[in-house]
């Protein structure tokens, strides 16, 4: 017999001693310190965080009230979807950087409101948490950046792909290809669905949703792919995981230099361009991996597909030419997604990833000119945040690897007793996470 109506009603605040109310006042708190920083009302040690928001955004938000994409600048890097996010600021009563703020703010609030009320009833709400605290540890930086608006969206589609509707599932599909047309890496998160015929139909939404976005800025502003053609002469970007060798060859008298180029800090001189080459075959390898796993797996739970999806994006980043410290948040965004899961396999990527966020903070904004100039401290601050983030990428591929072989493992064994094969191999798999 079903539960009675009032019974199935979402209670989002349904969580062992009202942890989650606690949850949302240390959220309140922290964003609120965040908003006061970047309006500048509390000190902001890093003022220069806000430059983006303050004059590049707001350059660009002009350039496009006046009907066109900003074709002439080389910095405008990103798909057309990404006008909507820097045109929706301009709909608030407030000045833009401030309507930003507000604009980012709504969307982490939106990522917690999704996270709580998604949590299984009796079950600690540690994917909220993570969510909360991890956040605010990238400083005000990450209200003066559009990436919070790209995660929410994902992590709707992430929680909503889980359902055994097809309506959810087709919706799942059109919030990530919205996702997808203002950054692209959304369209990552449902290489882990089960089923070719569901994986083909989510995807096809994903395409649908993100080609409406694209196609309609492209009719409506002219030199919507003008960004295409700005990424022949990248450089290697002075925080990711390939700059490392860099860092180290200065000390030693190398004789590159770091430029800004494309809107970004970057590495130019001898080797650059090889070490951008290996880059470019770290990710073909990471992802003909993931392709293999997908090949391959054989054993699917309902965490497969946030295990997978965080999986691939640690992939993505950590062999990227590019790792600019907002992208962490794609990260903990969608590893938050993975904790509302009992049986995920990444909690221990999700402890590495929060040990990643104060090591960000420090390499930037704090130690930042000093990673300019190569010093050792900064250096060591940014070496240990990437070791941590390769470390999650390899822990999680791993973790991923073995759940989903766990039944294939079964079969090649000559039990006796099939049934008590089976509950022998899943015991480990089930008390692993």
């Amino acid at each position: 017999m079903s539960p009675p109506q009032s019974q199935r009603i979402r209670n989002p605040f349904r969580t062992p001693s009202g942890a989650l109310w606690t949850i949302v006042l240390v959220w309140a708190a922290t964003r609120l310190v965040l908003l006061l920083m970047v309006t500048e009302v509390l000190p902001n040690p890093w003022p220069f965080v806000t430059g983006d928001v303050r004059f590049i955004y707001r350059e660009w938000y002009d350039v496009l009230r006046s009907g066109t994409f900003p074709v002439d600048d080389v910095r405008w890097q990103y798909p057309p979807g990404a006008a909507g996010v820097l045109l929706l600021p301009g709909l608030l009563p407030f000045d833009y950087a401030t309507s930003v703020y507000l604009v980012m703010i709504a969307a982490d609030a939106l990522v917690l409101w999704l996270l709580a009320r998604t949590i299984p009833r009796g079950a600690a709400p540690h994917g909220a948490a993570l969510w909360v605290v991890a956040v605010p540890l990238l400083g005000p930086m990450i209200l003066a950046r559009y990436d919070l608006a790209v995660t929410a969206p994902t992590v709707a589609a992430l929680l909503l792909i889980g359902s055994r509707r097809t309506d959810r599932n087709l919706f799942a599909g059109l919030l990530a290809g919205f996702a997808a047309a203002i950054k692209v890496w959304p369209v990552l998160i449902f290489v882990g669905l089960r089923g070719r015929g569901r994986m083909a139909r989510v995807y096809g939404w994903t395409l649908l949703g993100g080609a409406v976005v694209v196609l309609a800025f492209a009719a409506a502003l002219p030199g919507a792919f003008a960004f295409l053609g700005y990424q022949r002469e990248r450089g290697i970007e002075v925080e990711s995981v390939f700059a490392l060798p860099f860092h180290i060859a200065t000390r030693f008298g190398w004789s590159g230099r770091v430029q800004e180029s494309y809107g970004s800090l970057e590495f130019h001189g001898p080797y650059v361009s090889a070490i951008g080459r290996l880059s470019l075959i770290a990710s073909v390898l990471g992802f003909a991996w993931l392709l293999l796993w997908r090949v391959r797996a054989r054993r699917f739970t309902g965490a497969t597909a946030c295990d997978a999806a965080l999986c691939a994006l640690l992939i993505f980043v950590v062999t990227s030419r590019v790792i600019s410290p907002q992208y962490l948040v794609w990260l903990i965004g969608l590893a938050a997604v993975c904790l509302l899961r009992p049986d995920t396999t990444q909690r221990p990527v999700a402890v590495l990833l929060l040990c990643a966020m104060p090591l960000t903070l420090l390499e930037f904004p704090i130690w930042f000119g000093e990673l300019l100039g190569s010093q050792v401290k900064a250096v060591l601050a940014l070496g240990l945040r990437n070791a941590l983030l390769v470390a999650a990428t390899v822990v999680s591929g791993r973790r991923l690897w073995r759940a989903s072989r766990a039944v294939e493992d079964v079969g090649e064994a000559q039990a006796p007793d099939r049934a008590a094969a089976v509950g022998a191999a899943r015991r480990p798999a089930e008390t692993s996470v």
